[in-house]
């Protein structure tokens, strides 16, 4: 089974800077926009088991609570100017 592209997924919090996690935990951006999106739907909380906080060396799951979040842009890569949002 081949891995999935990393994805950067960057939040947009109400009262603070941009966070941006690395993630394979989907196939696609629209794979990773569906899932977010279901999450605010369903008012709970996104789980990432296979991510990578603010550019860490290594894999953790993450956990985050959309409550407070703004927007959100799913992208292939950071420095693209176009991409996903919420």
């Amino acid at each position: 089974m081949p891995e999935n592209p990393e994805l950067i997924i960057r939040l947009h919090p109400v009262g603070g800077e941009d966070v941006s996690v690395l993630t394979q935990d989907f196939a696609s951006p629209k794979e990773a926009v569906e899932a977010i999106s279901r999450a605010l739907d369903e008012r709970r909380t996104l789980i990432l088991t296979r991510a990578r906080y603010n550019r860490e060396s290594g894999e953790n799951a993450v956990l985050v609570n959309l409550a407070n979040v703004v927007s959100v842009r799913v992208a292939r890569q950071d420095s693209e100017d176009t991409g996903q949002y919420l």
